[in-house]
């Protein structure tokens, strides 16, 4: 009885030390798994916060500090490859969606640097206040948001970079609040540095109003000295207008008057003051030397610093309310203005259409609008119904960009009221979370879209923070998740965060090139398809990140191949079954169905390198039965000199490389121009002579041979284009020549008679 109660504790024992260590397990694996713990940050973090946490950790936990631990490499490549998937936007809401089965394509974090790299190199700016480091998501609304920007493009690895530094830190605290000072590391924003054209480091460029070209300066002034930095922002920001006699009425002015007695505001104080006031109040000088009866008017003797509110004059100091300032200090005299500036209009529930809204007065109208914090909106001349919340950093030119882009496109904030239910117009909804970066990425390219779509297509956002449970209804799993409702129909939007891909989606939408095939639809379709018809087909997986960089890729391969070749594609996720039936052990897996009989193949697989829908477009078209006919010495001059059809031929040779790839373009030409010209195709290097007479100097050579009634020259006539559309083009214009010329023969020949 003893033995049966020992054991029984004993089973017991077991059984909890098992479930310890299966909850340890699963704790093991769950942190593993998440990249967000491993780094020790939130899933709100910023691009800044994930690079400042990877460094905190990778100075502590890398190899070369802990050599003794046999661990220690595996350690830092969970780090490591967490922070290679979080920094980049893409990768992040893909492992947000699908965690790191979204990841199986990708090699991030395999490799890392040494521990010298991470203190010394790694990035330079993160820890500066006064420095706002750029990413790809926040570089474009930054320079275009009408302040002046100085942006350093930098690489960590090279060394003038780190010898600019100290000097960059020193400017940005001078600058403090003159003009906006940023840095782009091109090592973690690459296409961002290409787009711009840098190709050497450091690069500093002049950005005024979102200006496409910006200054480079590298070659103009030499660096590293702040006072040389300075000339640069006064040479190209022109701040400071200077004032003769008569200034605006409608804005008021802060005017700097230097006289021989006293200090005067300095030009680097009045340049900062120009910058921290830029859009509120004009910056001027005054020199009472020259100006000496405006001073007078005034009773100025020595100099000063004076606010002429909106409406002052510069002949009396007593009207309008002009404010003297004894200070010098840039600041002290920003917010003396400041105060003096007329307050915002306190606006009512009735009137909501610009200003300042006190939400405790009428708290209904903001719980309305979902409103629980101070923000900031703009309102589109609907009242409360027509109205856009801004999402990104508060501060200035994040906002004036904001306002700019938001007035002028058709993006509404969306919740329960006018969320679009079974609506008969389309709408195009992004649900996302403010904190996220890719988020708020994508926003400014939905405002784009929008504008180009008004009038098709509607534009919401729902914030799915304050609106969980509409977001959990529709499933939402990561951020953004962007869907296109249709009715009863829901397509959601897997390309890049650009508004060119977005509107590219929507023309598909609205213009399918592709088919969406079930199992039941491809066997109808694809396996049973009539004897000419080709198919070619995509088996792929939503998560499979080089099938979400195929995607837009295929249906632009799809509207070019369109009446030649069906196209379709394959959920592999949705299907999985059938795509196992079906052989497919790898996404993405690119078949092609040729026309039925006795010898073609069942399907063929594309195993070229590149997947650009030409490449693509090129290898299908090649399965395409040969319309053109091949001719020998005899049947040229047979068919074509002394033959009464228009012919259209190519001379091409096998060996020659664009002429394979014209190959398929030709074809094309053929079934488009059939019935009006024939197309036909000599090889020059089986038959050489022929090539000769006809003056071949080059592969391949396109040319036309017309029918007018007589004989044809050898020669032809040479088309100068390798594209099927701008061939046809050409030989339809010489075909209404040909036309009219026969018409206006046959009238001669009338008068004639």
């Amino acid at each position: 009885m003893e033995f049966l109660l020992a054991q029984g504790d004993y089973i017991r024992y077991f059984k909890r030390s098992l479930l310890v260590v299966l909850v340890c397990l699963i704790v093991l694996v769950c942190t593993d798994r998440d990249y967000y713990s491993l780094l020790g940050v939130s899933k709100e973090a910023s691009s800044r916060e994930i690079r400042q946490a990877f460094k905190k950790l990778a100075l502590k936990l890398h190899p070369d500090k802990n050599q003794n631990d046999p661990n220690a490499h595996e350690n830092f490549l969970k780090i490591n490859r967490a922070y290679e998937v979080l920094k980049d936007e893409d990768l992040r809401k893909k492992y947000d969606k699908y965690g790191e089965k979204g990841l199986e394509d990708q090699q991030q974090g395999g490799r890392y640097e040494s521990w010298n790299f991470y203190r010394y190199d790694f990035g330079i700016y993160d820890d500066d206040p006064e420095i706002i480091t750029l990413d790809r998501g926040e570089f474009d609304a930054a320079v275009s948001s009408g302040e002046l920007w100085f942006v350093n493009f930098y690489s960590p690895r090279c060394s003038h970079c780190h010898e600019l530094a100290p000097t960059w830190r020193e400017f940005a605290k001078e600058m403090d609040g003159v003009i906006r000072i940023g840095a782009v590391n091109c090592g973690d924003n690459r296409m961002l540095c290409r787009i711009k054209g840098i190709n050497s480091y450091p690069s500093l460029y002049v950005f005024k109003t979102g200006m496409v070209s910006a200054v480079h300066l590298n070659n103009r002034y030499p660096l590293y000295k702040v006072q040389k930095l300075m000339q640069v922002v006064s040479f190209l920001g022109n701040f400071v207008n200077a004032i003769e006699t008569s200034f605006a009425s409608g804005v008021g002015w802060l005017i700097t008057f230097c006289a021989e007695r006293g200090d005067c505001l300095s030009y680097q104080t009045r340049l900062k003051l120009a910058g921290m006031l830029e859009g509120l109040v004009n910056v001027g000088w005054m020199d009472c030397g020259t100006q000496g009866e405006l001073c007078d008017n005034l009773d100025i003797s020595s100099s000063t610093t004076a606010y002429f509110p909106p409406g002052a004059t510069l002949n009396n100091k007593e009207k309008g309310g002009v404010l003297f300032l004894n200070s010098l200090d840039a600041r002290e005299i920003y917010q003396e203005v400041m105060q003096h500036l007329p307050d915002f209009e306190i606006i009512s529930a009735a009137s909501l259409e610009v200003g300042k809204f006190d939400c405790l007065s009428s708290p209904t109208i903001c719980n309305k609008l979902y409103v629980y914090q101070p923000c900031l909106a703009v309102f589109k001349g609907k009242g409360t119904e027509d109205y856009e919340i801004h999402h990104g950093k508060k501060i200035l030119y994040d906002i004036i960009a904001f306002a700019k882009e938001s007035v002028n496109s058709h993006v509404i904030t969306l919740g329960p009221q006018n969320f679009p239910d079974r609506e008969k117009e389309p709408w195009l909804v992004d649900f996302f979370a403010p904190w996220c970066p890719p988020c708020r990425a994508l926003l400014p390219e939905l405002r784009k879209a929008s504008k180009h779509l008004y009038g098709q297509l509607k534009f919401g956002t729902l914030d799915c923070t304050v609106h969980e449970g509409l977001c959990n209804m529709h499933n939402i799993r990561a951020y953004p998740t962007t869907v296109v409702f249709n009715q009863s129909d829901v397509h959601e939007y897997e390309g890049h965060h650009s508004a060119e891909q977005i509107l590219e989606f929507i023309e598909d939408l609205r213009n399918p090139s592709v088919v969406s095939l079930t199992p039941e639809t491809f066997v109808e379709l694809v396996k049973r398809r009539k004897r000419e018809e080709i198919w070619m087909v995509d088996f792929y997986a939503p998560w499979c990140g080089p099938c979400q960089a195929l995607m837009p890729e295929w249906k632009k391969m799809a509207r070019m191949l369109n009446g030649l070749i069906s196209v379709g594609s394959v959920d592999c996720q949705k299907y999985y079954s059938f795509c196992q039936q079906e052989s497919i052990r790898g996404y993405p897996e690119i078949r092609l169905f040729p026309q039925k009989s006795n010898t073609a193949q069942q399907y063929y697989s594309y195993n070229g390198w590149h997947r650009d829908s030409y490449s693509l477009r090129g290898w299908a078209l090649g399965y395409l039965p040969q319309v053109s006919v091949d001719l020998t010495p005899q049947s040229f001059i047979e068919k074509v000199l002394n033959g009464k059809d228009h012919w259209v031929i190519d001379f091409y040779a096998p060996w020659c490389g664009p002429c394979q790839n014209f190959a398929p373009e030709f074809e094309i030409l053929a079934r488009t121009m059939k019935g009006k010209v024939k197309a036909g195709k000599v090889d020059c290097q089986a038959y050489a002579q022929t090539c000769q007479t006809a003056d071949i100097r080059a592969y391949p050579t396109v040319k036309f041979y017309p029918y007018q009634g007589t004989k044809k020259n050898v020669l032809g006539e040479h088309m100068d284009s390798r594209d099927a559309k701008g061939i046809a083009d050409l030989l339809n214009e010489k075909l209404e020549a040909i036309q009219n010329k026969g018409k206006r023969k046959k009238s001669r020949n009338k008068d004639e008679l």
